[in-house]
């Protein structure tokens, strides 16, 4: 056999066993994330339930302020950057902790309990990134095979926690630098987003998909302006969003600087705090709060400023939802339709992440009237500017020319 062709049979061989490779390792990072962040919902559930039923827990939010920080500089964690660190361990290898796990774990559950108002995917991400990276440390890969290995975790916790598995490995595809896809990592994100999510199933958990919003506009040139005049409005939305969440721990810092006084500072209300999922359904089904997008970035930004833990995600899509029911009908959408817009918008600025959110748009509503969130998600993309609500989210290209810009989100 010629020199040549032993060559190609070997590369094959060698790219088959590498396949093979990444589908154990995947598989097996789904089935351990899957499980830990399926616990980590039902724990969340079960704070939110007891919160609900007990209102009087949010007198108790001070207190569990205070819990959470003495708990990070108990463990000598309480300079943690948060989904930050996630992003930097995947575009330069920096290690992640794996106290970062039970951290975030006890503290976003503890968050939801007591009333703060804070997300679960956020947290997912450094929940199944610092597991990924463990993993990955555990089978001795090499510096860049662990970078596959965290968003292999991010992945699977999005996808355990949130119902949308194909929208979690675009996310952890997308996010960290955008402008370019981390392809090399969309079968192992694939294998460990769809095992996390029948493990999620299997647990109980997203029997019954997505958000009901009533019908969907036609395409047509009435719609399509629509759809962009809500993605301009929404792009100005997901930049106050950004600069609120960051400028709060600015404001903190100065006239609180005792992170144990700023989360003792805390007042709490049932309906901006927590994620508010039950809310965001409610006004999808026909609520209009004139005033609830607003509260949420208020009480979303204190909360999280003051050393509480949880995600911006789900308050991005309540702040979303309760801008598009309110903005969409003054433009002739639909009432849910006009909210669904809004949560994929508002998302899509905050995170700078276009093809992630037009497929959580599918997976949360379905594919009608899928080319107009794309038209909506496009508008708030490119209009958002460079704000994000990452600091170490890296913006590789430019969102106007054809030409590498390679700026932090700010």
């Amino acid at each position: 056999m010629e020199q040549p062709t032993k060559d190609r049979l070997y590369r094959s061989a060698l790219q088959v066993l590498r396949f093979l490779k990444w589908v154990l390792y995947s598989g097996a990072t789904g089935l351990l994330v899957g499980a830990v962040a399926s616990a980590f919902h039902l724990g969340i559930d079960w704070g939110a339930h007891l919160r609900a039923d007990r209102p009087w827990v949010l007198l108790l939010l001070p207190l569990g302020g205070v819990a959470i920080v003495l708990l990070y500089r108990l463990s000598g964690m309480e300079k943690d950057q948060g989904t930050n660190l996630v992003l930097v361990a995947v575009r330069e290898a920096e290690p992640m902790r794996l106290r970062t796990a039970p951290l975030i774990f006890l503290a976003t559950i503890l968050t939801h309990l007591v009333g703060g108002s804070a997300g679960r995917e956020g947290a997912a991400l450094q929940l199944g990134g610092s597991l990924g990276a463990w993993m990955g440390k555990a089978v001795h890969l090499d510096a860049k095979d662990r970078r596959v290995m965290v968003m292999c975790g991010m992945s699977a916790a999005f996808s355990a926690l949130f119902g949308t598995p194909m929208t979690a490995v675009l996310f952890s595809m997308e996010v960290v630098s955008v402008g370019v896809m981390y392809y090399a990592a969309l079968v192992p994100c694939t294998v460990s987003a769809l095992t996390a999510f029948q493990v999620a199933q299997a647990m109980g958990l997203h029997r019954t998909p997505g958000y009901e919003m009533g019908a969907a506009s036609a395409l047509s040139p009435l719609t399509m302006a629509q759809a962009a005049a809500l993605g301009l409005l929404c792009a100005l939305v997901s930049i106050l969003f950004c600069k609120v969440m960051h400028t709060a721990p600015k404001v903190y810092a100065r006239f609180l600087p005792d992170p144990l006084l700023r989360a003792a500072a805390l007042v709490g209300s049932q309906d901006y705090n927590g994620a508010g999922d039950a809310v965001i359904r409610r006004m999808l089904s026909g609520e209009t709060i004139p005033a609830a997008f607003l509260l949420k970035i208020l009480f979303t930004a204190l909360t999280l400023g003051a050393g509480f833990r949880g995600g911006e995600i789900v308050p991005a899509l309540f702040t979303g939802a309760a801008f598009g029911t309110l903005a969409g009908p003054l433009l002739g959408l639909p009432h849910g339709f006009g909210g669904a817009l809004g949560m994929a918008a508002v998302f899509c600025g905050a995170t700078n992440c276009p093809m992630t959110s037009m497929m959580l748009a599918f997976e949360l509503f379905g594919g009608e009237g899928l080319p107009l969130y794309g038209l909506c998600c496009g508008v708030s993309y490119m209009l958002s500017g460079y704000y994000g609500l990452y600091s170490e989210q890296k913006i590789v290209y430019s969102k106007f020319r054809t030409q590498w810009v390679n700026k932090k989100a700010k």
